[in-house]
């Protein structure tokens, strides 16, 4: 039984980033796809407005707290969600996971050649993790409004042959959540993971905020400070906590 809290109509699973890894660890010794997500408070804000993307988040078999601005509205709310789960985090336990078990991977997501540069470094540092693929992200698919496009059945069909465990999804959010959810049934793999700009990170084409920006909560700051144009997607984190403060609804359930 999950236990799990509703934000602005999004589910989210009460645990640690160590229950998430548990629950990883049952997804990978199971016979079926299981789907992860990984909501930020700009997203829950997003599926506020859009009930389709609220649903898809609804279906995951994990959706973990990757916002800062969740734990802050849920302990306000007295119904603490115990930690932060970040996407990179819970991605790097799976990749540990991966390893030890020899699991196999497919990258999709970033620029041409992003995954490619991603892939020789895992294999550096995970060298037991079967990977076998990876294509960018820039082909038509549902992930643009291409639905059901040839290239998007080619990468489909490649993703499919190669029989990969895990499948590492960077789109960005919420185009990663509304392909992984268009399209997982197509594939064959135990674990599907929407995780942003994992994939970047992994590649080294971009860096993680330092580590005193991530215990205070402050990626956010961080990637705003780097990149200014941020400034309109990150209006959602005091919009969200104002209306967490004063609305007179039950926005946390």
């Amino acid at each position: 039984m999950r236990d799990i809290i509703s934000i602005f109509g999004v589910n989210i699973d009460k645990l640690t980033l160590k229950d998430a890894e548990e629950r990883v660890n049952s997804f990978l010794n199971s016979n079926k796809i299981n789907t992860i997500y990984t909501p930020n408070t700009e997203i829950v804000m997003e599926a506020r407005k859009d009930d389709s993307l609220k649903k898809i988040l609804n279906s995951g078999g994990l959706v973990i707290p990757d916002g800062i601005g969740l734990i802050y509205a849920s302990k306000i709310k007295k119904k603490a969600l115990p930690e932060r789960v970040t996407g990179f985090d819970l991605s790097m336990k799976i990749l540990n996971m991966a390893n030890d078990k020899g699991c196999s991977l497919f990258l999709v997501g970033g620029k041409p050649g992003i995954a490619d540069m991603a892939v020789k470094n895992i294999k550096k540092q995970y060298p037991n993790i079967n990977i076998v693929g990876s294509h960018h992200g820039y082909f038509k698919g549902t992930h643009l409004g291409y639905k059901e496009h040839e290239e998007e059945t080619k990468v489909l069909n490649k993703i499919k042959e190669s029989n990969p465990d895990i499948i590492f999804v960077g789109f960005g959010a919420p185009k990663s959540e509304k392909w992984i959810h268009e399209n997982k049934d197509k594939l064959n793999c135990k674990v599907i993971i929407g995780n942003g700009g994992t994939i970047d990170i992994l590649a080294g084409t971009v860096k993680r905020a330092p580590e005193v920006y991530q215990k205070l909560g402050l990626e956010w700051l961080y990637r705003l400070i780097k990149d200014p144009k941020r400034i309109k997607r990150q209006i959602a984190l005091p919009l969200f906590m104002l209306i967490v403060l004063f609305s007179k609804d039950d926005v946390v359930q």
